[in-house]
């Protein structure tokens, strides 16, 4: 029987309304979308399906994507208040997960949000040693460059560079139907890197990060990314006060909703 679903809104702090989904029974979830993912693209859907049985599972467009509003200037801290609005409709409190660079901007709202008791961090694209690929202020600016000019194409194509896509698959891409759903939300492609760029230098990070955070966390990975990837967690586990690490066998960077609905749900229930 197909869990049903509530699809709501609120309104953040400047304003801005953000649009979210509602399933399930039991705490109140929160899942934070990586670069160009949205409620209906991406891999939310399938995980909430797997974890509705536990939870009370949201959803949510970050700002500038699907039904959700994208008022100026940008900041990161008006995605944390974003967060922030979701939590208080929920009741105050609510465990948070995120993905990739949804695993960063969860990291920022669990630095300043009390509300969130318990965090899940997959595969935030941190760089912290010469081996992942540093993102830098200049990547940034090219990313600006292109959405100032509305060339949506260009943009995703260089983002899709910068995290490693071949130049095949980015030369066939802009052919699929997928594409479409890619270049309409790339203006927001700044928005992750501005999340990204201060622990994506190929330093180490910051031995106070998250030092404000009292939730306890998984940092996860999967067994089949690439070595930097995989420092960079481990780093990050040692990093914050409260963390484990774990790494998901089999898994890289799209992770499988199987081999991830199972541990979040390890964690968030024991």
């Amino acid at each position: 029987m197909a869990t049903a679903i509530a699809r709501n809104t609120v309104t953040s702090r400047d304003g801005t309304v953000i649009a979210y989904s509602q399933s399930g029974q039991g705490p109140a979830l929160i899942l934070v979308d990586g670069a160009l993912c949205y409620r209906q693209f991406g891999p939310s859907q399938d995980l909430a399906a797997q974890l509705a049985p536990h939870f009370t599972v949201i959803t949510y467009d970050r700002r500038g994507r699907g039904e959700s509003g994208d008022t100026q200037p940008y900041a990161v801290e008006r995605e944390v208040e974003d967060l922030a609005a979701l939590l208080e409709a929920v009741g105050g409190t609510a465990y948070v997960a995120g993905q990739s660079s949804g695993a960063g901007l969860a990291l920022e709202a669990a630095n300043r949000l009390p509300g969130i008791t318990k965090l899940a961090l997959y595969e935030a694209p941190f760089v912290v040693d010469d081996t992942g690929k540093p993102v830098t202020q200049a990547f940034l600016s090219s990313l600006e460059e292109a959405v100032a000019r509305n060339q949506r194409s260009k943009a995703v194509k260089l983002f899709m560079r910068q995290v490693g896509a071949p130049g095949l698959m980015l030369a066939v891409m802009p052919l699929f139907p997928m594409w479409s759903k890619l270049t309409a939300v790339a203006h927001t492609l700044p928005y992750d890197i501005n999340i990204i760029i201060p622990y994506g230098q190929g330093k180490p990070l910051p031995a106070t990060l998250g030092s404000a955070i009292k939730a306890p966390t998984l940092v996860m990975d999967g067994g089949k990314s690439p070595t930097g990837m995989q420092h960079a967690m481990q780093a990050l586990a040692q990093t914050l006060p409260k963390a484990s690490y774990r790494t998901l066998a089999g898994q890289n960077h799209m992770v499988k909703a199987d081999a991830l609905a199972p541990a979040l749900i390890e964690f968030l229930t024991a």
